[in-house]
């Protein structure tokens, strides 16, 4: 479908309705069900999921687990030049705090490469909920990097992609120290690269168990339209129930309905479960800074498709069951998997996917979506758009809006079948 612009998936939404808290209990969540063939709407309870799937479906889920990325810092300006050296902060006063967001672990693959379009959390944390799409510059000449050499580093240990802010006052050569809680130094990093908006890329000083590190010291980054700091409940409830690989920088939140009961009264009905990993970027909440549709790019996102899913996921369409997928990361990731594959059988492997889904995309995989309420203008409407149609989604969003489901992250869900 040609000729949309992204100001096309544009709708009002009251501030109120965007969910600053998670519900009472896990699985208590209002459900919109639309039916993709006549765009039919019915009010319902996420408790009923179960009853709509068929014995046989097979339900794939992302086991990706978010880590505690939101991390404090103080600069140290080392005397002798660049270097990571613990003295440093002993023998220096630090400088002011920074805020350091990791958003990805660099790979050889993406280091010098462009990141995405990050001003908006340099700027601030998402004022507002409105998206500009119309008239907004061309990013294409985002994300370019100085470095301090005229090579990017060959080797992608201890290197994070991190926005940093206020990102102004942190230059390349600069090291960070992140206290932990008793007083000492926790991490250290050297800022090795230096990207538009406030990225970074850092080099840090080897521990021994760096995610325990951040398990310590690290906040849960909640989205920038949860107008809150995060709290001790958050590393919980920003999770799924069958959160399980390390790496995520926002939640699969299609999955934060879940609970180990409605798991069992899925697995009672003859449902079969697959799960594979798909990392999600803080990408997925970068404004669209594009007028088209067609000239919309996507970040990139790291995922595995493990051999029993990729074994599941063949069987299925081998007998014609249908596939239904737990949010737009499941979608994507299938999706990217079924276009590589060319129409032969999955195989199991890891890689990187920056597929962007929008109306006219013809699905290969997916016949049922349970998906959140996403942003206006967002890729990930247009992505739920290109599943059940423009003008029925909208129309059910309208309808959400009406019936003051809650939106986004920590809101109510949908299912498309």
């Amino acid at each position: 479908m040609t000729g949309l612009r992204v100001s096309d998936f544009d709708f009002n939404l009251p501030a109120e309705l965007i969910a600053q808290q998670p519900p009472a209990e896990r699985g208590q969540s209002r459900m919109l069900v639309v039916n993709r063939s006549t765009g039919a709407l019915r009010d319902g309870a996420f408790g009923e999921f179960p009853s709509l799937l068929n014995p046989g479906d097979l339900l794939v889920l992302n086991d990706t687990r978010v880590i505690p990325a939101r991390l404090f810092a103080h600069r140290v300006k080392m005397p002798g030049g660049p270097g990571l050296a613990s003295e440093t902060w002993e023998s220096k006063q630090p400088s002011g705090k920074i805020e350091v967001m990791l958003t990805e672990p660099a790979t050889p693959q993406t280091l010098g490469g462009p990141g995405p379009d990050f001003r908006t959390w340099e700027s601030t944390k998402l004022s507002g909920i409105q998206i500009s799409g119309a008239g907004a510059p061309d990013p294409s000449h985002l994300g370019t990097w100085e470095t301090k050499g005229s090579n990017p580093p060959s080797s992608s240990e201890n290197l994070w992609r991190a926005l940093v802010r206020p990102g102004r006052k942190v230059a390349i050569g600069e090291i960070l120290v992140f206290p932990d809680p008793s007083g000492g130094i926790a991490l250290e990093a050297e800022v090795i690269e230096r990207g538009q908006f406030g990225e970074r890329l850092l080099r840090f000083k080897p521990v021994d168990d760096f995610f325990a590190v951040l398990d310590r010291i690290g906040h849960i980054p909640l989205p920038p339209y949860i107008r809150r700091d995060d709290a001790d409940a958050d590393r919980e409830r920003y999770q799924t129930v069958f959160s399980r690989e390390r790496g995520s920088v926002a939640a699969p939140t299609a999955g934060l309905h879940f609970t180990p009961q409605i798991l069992d009264m899925l697995a009672n009905r003859g449902v079969e479960v697959a799960r594979l990993t798909l990392h999600v970027g803080l990408g997925t909440f970068a404004p669209l800074r594009v007028e088209r549709v067609d000239q919309v790019h996507l970040h990139r996102e790291r995922y595995t498709l493990s051999a029993p899913a990729a074994e599941a996921i063949n069987r299925a369409v081998s007998e014609g069951r249908r596939i239904v997928a737990v949010g737009t990361t499941v979608v994507r990731t299938l999706e990217h998997c079924a276009l590589q594959a060319a129409g032969s059988p999955l195989e199991p492997h890891s890689g990187e996917t920056e597929i962007f889904i929008s109306p006219g995309f013809q699905f290969r995989l997916v016949s049922a979506l349970l998906t959140n309420f996403h942003l206006p203008q967002s890729s990930l409407l247009m992505l739920v758009s290109a599943f059940a149609g423009r003008e029925p989604v909208l129309a059910a969003y309208r309808h959400a809006v009406e019936q003051s489901y809650r939106f986004f992250s920590y809101g109510d869900c949908m299912f498309l079948a």
